[in-house]
Formats: structure tokens, C-alpha cells, sequence
């Protein structure tokens, strides 16, 4: 991503619903195809409407004075001086440099953390051990039942007019291939409407995305969600997308898609931007394309995970939540370090570092940690249902699910007036230089489904642009993380989340809207 500072990582926080919002759910679920469709109302934006959003954001700000009275104002500030206390113990004292030291932990013990699979199983064990040794109350892991799909044997190879071994990754939930594989000849596309216009010459080949990066996530992920069964419907036999990244190094991304329930599913996998863009070159070229791919790669029955919540119990306020979050799964490549467990980390760290301190704020705290986001939010969506009836009392819930870089601020979904008290809370941060505010009518992605119940939502707003160069690949380990960024961040939502479970007041929220969801499916 190319956003500067209030851009670049807002947009990716945003994008980054998309894993799921078109491309990872299990195409028979209409419970997740509505999940997918609310956390998609936030993305797929350009760069215009970001700047209009930030603008209406300051615009919002302007507000401020006539929203939230002078004595809340000064009641915030008022916390000025525990504020500078997490900060200290953060970044100086004793917790400097431990969410590092308990994410490399946690990605070198458990490197790939994979819905349905016994690791990602063990990881939650390890993650509630942790959670009860930094003091948490009430740990536990509530059971969801959750998709399993395996990579089998993968491999692809231009046969004509060149003989070259091509690198891909086979999409989340995606059918394989016969044992023999399949040979076919290529079709190489620049877009839908290039298939569209071309869907008679799609029979019995092999069609190639070569889409480009169309500037966001959102727009250029469209094609890894829904090509294959785009392709499909016009016979061709699978699928190839170039991966959905700024920049390559010959390197594949993996990620979910999506078939439509109208459709033979045909395989489908990701494949370099180099080898996509060499096809479409040679097809220019009016050179004959011949492919074989083989994908073993099958889907299982739905299984069970865990969502797991460790609480600071609220000392006045016990029946009212705020929840910080990030999501435990991740892909079966890398250590899926910055996409999640960072994300996870700055959550637990954060209340291990209140609670050491003995800050105990009003309402009950959650560290809340999501299973199954990659594969379509099947986590927090089963979350939301079993919690329907407390959903009312949530203040807000936080989630860290853009990367952990250097801090900004927060971006915020809710209502104006409640933005304005996370503006107030930010300006204790000055001293880490995180008081960025903006507001957005969605934030993040597990936490979209929660902000379709009227759940405020906040997410860090941090210098993400080269988060889609790691996204989804072998390269997402903690080699790329930075402790002092992650202490930052920390340090963020620690702060944040504390004033926010103590002040006086829950966060207000706008009376809800009509739900209209289930017409848009």
C-alpha cells in the first residue's frame, strides 16, 4: 500500500476484511455470506473517497465541543497521569520488549495456527496458559465449530511454449484436482469483462488472472474471491489469479475464495505476479499456452475451535465489556506472525501489563482472541450469537488485524458523539505520538460483525505499507516485526482500552438502523 501515515494503514485495516469478505467462506453458509457482506460495507474504496472519509472524520472532530461536556473532557485528561504510567512501564520498565518476547514465543512454537488443525488447538491451550499466568480472570475457550480444509500436494508447469516450473499456492476451500492433475491450454484475462467478452474461447481452459494491483486491497482481491467461479460458469476446468500484492519477489499469496452456489467448483490457486504477467506477454505474443496444475488439496467436515477470553474483572461495573482483540488463527504458511498473532499479542500484553499494575478499571476487560477469521470469520460470528443478549452492554470492542507497525492512532465505527470520547482518550497519548483519530463506518475485520449488532469498534491505525508485501506468504514471520513498534502499540490499546472500561460513561451509540442484509445476499 502507497497510503501515507493517516492513509496507508486506516485503508489497510479496512481492506484487510476482504481475506474473508468475498473469498473465504464456505460457499454453502449463508450465515457467513451475510457476515461477509456486513464487513464488506467498509472496503473496496478508492483513494478519493478515503480523503472524503477523513475529511467528514475532522469534520466530526470539529463537533466535539458542542457533543461531550467540559466536565468530560476534564475527567479524561484527569487520567493523564495513570496514562503516562502504562506508557512508562511499556516502554521503560519492565514490560519493555515483552510482547516480542511472547510473540516469538508463541509463532516459534506455533508456527502455523490453521482452522481445523490440531496446532491451531494447541496454540489456544498455550494462548489460555499464558493468559492465566499474566493473571486474567476467567480464561476460558468457548467452542465454535469451524471449516477444515487441507493442502495436499501442490504444482504447476507451463508446458508450451516454454517449459518453466510455475509457483503457486492453492486458495483456502478450494477443490483439487484428479491425482493426474489437470493439462489444459490457457486463457489469459485482464479482467472480468475481458473474460466476460472472451467466455467462448473460456471452455475446457485453464483461465489466467492477470488483473494487476488495481491500487487497494479490496478491489484487486474481488478476483482471488470470486475468479474461479467466474470462470466457471463459462466451462473453463480451474483457475489461476495472480497473487493480490503491491509488489512480488516471485512470491505466491495464499488466501480464501469463494464458490458460488450455482457453479461446478472447479480448483483454483494463486500464482506469481511474474508468471502472470509472463503468460499474458506470450498470449500477446499469439504464442499457444499449455499448463498442467495439480492440486490435492480437499476440504474436510466442520470441526471444533475455541474463541478464548481472558478477563480483568470490572470492579463497579462487572456487567459492562470492553474487549481487545485479534484473531489466533492464521494460514499454513510462515508464522503468521504479523497476520495475527502480533495483533493477539498487543491484546493479551495489554491487560497483562494493566493487571500487573493493579489498574482495575470499572467495567470488565476482555482480551478476546478470534479462531477461524482467515476462512471467513467463523469465530466471532458464532460469538455474536452466543452473546446476542450481552452484545448491548459491549462499551467497544478493539481488534489489532492490520499489522503492528509504528502507530498512529486509532480508526473508530460508531457514533459521532462516542467518537468524540475516543478522541478525548487519545490525547493521553501525545507522549508516544499515537493521537490520530478518524472515523469510518466500519473498522477492521472480525469486529465488523460485531459493529452490525451496534457494537462501537476500534482498530489500530498504523504504517502498514508493506503489509501486502508479506500478507499470505511464507515471508510472515517475526523476522519483519519490530519490538518498540510492538511495545507502541501495546502501549495504545493499554491505554486506551483502560479509560475507556473506567470513565463514567459507556460509549453512545446511534439507534439502529433497518437490517437489510439478507435482501443484499
Amino acid at each position: 500500500m502507497y497510503f501515507k501515515h493517516f492513509l496507508s494503514a486506516t485503508v489497510v485495516c479496512l481492506l484487510l476484511v476482504l481475506d474473508f469478505t468475498y473469498g473465504a467462506g464456505i460457499s454453502n453458509s449463508n450465515v457467513h455470506k451475510s457476515s461477509r457482506h456486513l464487513a464488506s460495507e467498509a472496503i473496496g474504496f478508492s483513494f478519493k473517497e478515503s480523503m472524503d472519509r477523513y475529511s467528514k472524520a475532522s469534520r466530526d472532530i470539529e463537533n466535539c465541543p458542542t457533543l461531550i461536556s467540559a466536565e468530560l473532557r476534564n475527567e479524561i485528561a484527569g487520567y493523564q497521569t495513570i496514562a503516562d504510567q502504562i506508557i512508562d512501564a511499556i516502554m521503560n520498565g519492565a514490560w519493555k520488549g515483552k510482547t516480542y518476547d511472547a510473540l516469538h514465543d508463541l509463532v516459534d512454537l506455533y508456527p502455523i495456527r490453521q482452522s481445523g488443525f490440531k496446532n491451531l488447538e494447541d496454540s489456544i491451550d498455550y494462548m489460555m496458559g499464558k493468559m492465566q499466568e499474566y493473571g486474567l480472570q476467567n480464561v476460558r475457550g468457548e467452542q465454535v465449530l469451524v471449516p477444515h480444509w487441507v493442502r495436499g500436494e501442490e504444482s504447476g508447469a507451463m508446458l508450451e511454449p516454454h517449459q518453466k516450473t510455475l509457483k503457486l499456492l492453492g486458495l483456502g476451500t478450494t477443490v483439487g484436482t484428479p491425482e493426474e492433475g489437470i493439462t489444459a491450454d490457457v486463457l489469459v484475462v485482464k479482467s472480468f469483462e475481458d473474460l466476460d467478452a472472451k467466455k467462448d474461447d473460456a471452455q475446457g481452459k485453464i483461465v489466467v488472472y492477470n488483473q494487476g494491483w488495481l491500487g487497494t486491497y479490496g478491489a484487486t482481491n474481488r478476483y482471488r474471491s470470486n475468479g474461479a467461479s467466474h470462470a466457471s460458469q463459462y466451462g473453463a476446468v480451474a483457475t489461476l489469479i495472480q497473487s493480490v500484492a503491491p509488489f512480488s519477489l516471485d512470491t505466491p499469496h495464499t488466501g480464501g475464495q469463494d464458490y458460488w452456489d450455482n457453479v461446478t467448483h472447479i480448483p483454483t490457486a494463486c500464482i506469481t505476479m511474474e508468471d502472470a504477467d509472463f503468460m499474458y506477454r506470450l498470449q500477446e505474443k499469439g504464442h499457444k499456452i499449455r499448463v498442467h496444475l495439480k492440486l490435492l488439496d480437499y476440504n474436510l467436515p466442520l470441526t471444533t475451535s475455541r474463541n478464548v477470553i481472558g478477563e480483568i474483572v470490572g470492579n463497579s461495573i462487572p456487567n459492562e465489556y470492553v474487549g481487545v482483540s485479534g484473531h489466533i488463527d492464521s494460514w499454513d504458511l510462515g508464522q503468521g506472525a504479523m497476520d495475527d498473532a502480533g495483533g493477539v499479542m498487543t491484546s493479551v500484553m495489554a491487560l497483562a501489563v494493566l493487571k500487573n499494575l493493579t489498574l482495575t478499571p470499572k467495567r470488565t476487560l476482555q482480551a478476546i482472541l478470534w479462531t477461524s477469521e482467515e476462512v471467513g470469520l467463523w469465530g466471532v460470528d458464532d460469538f455474536a450469537k452466543q452473546h446476542l443478549d450481552i452484545l448491548p452492554d459491549y462499551s467497544v470492542v478493539f481488534e489489532s488485524d492490520g499489522g503492528t507497525f509504528k502507530p498512529n492512532g486509532l480508526d473508530f465505527a460508531g457514533s459521532e458523539t462516542a467518537g468524540c470520547i475516543v478522541h478525548e482518550v487519545l490525547k493521553l497519548t501525545e507522549l508516544i505520538n499515537t493521537t490520530l483519530y478518524t472515523r469510518y463506518p466500519s473498522v477492521s475485520s472480525d469486529i465488523t460483525r460485531l459493529q452490525a449488532e451496534g457494537v462501537p469498534g476500534l482498530s489500530n491505525n498504523n504504517d502498514a505499507d508493506l503489509y501486502f508485501w508479506y500478507h499470505h506468504t511464507e515471508a510472515d514471520t517475526i523476522t519483519m516485526m519490530d519490538s518498540e513498534e510492538l511495545d507502541l502499540n501495546t502501549a495504545l490499546f493499554a491505554v486506551s482500552s483502560y479509560v475507556l472500561s473506567d470513565i463514567s460513561v459507556k460509549l453512545p451509540r446511534d439507534p439502529p438502523a433497518a437490517k437489510t442484509v439478507a435482501s443484499q445476499i
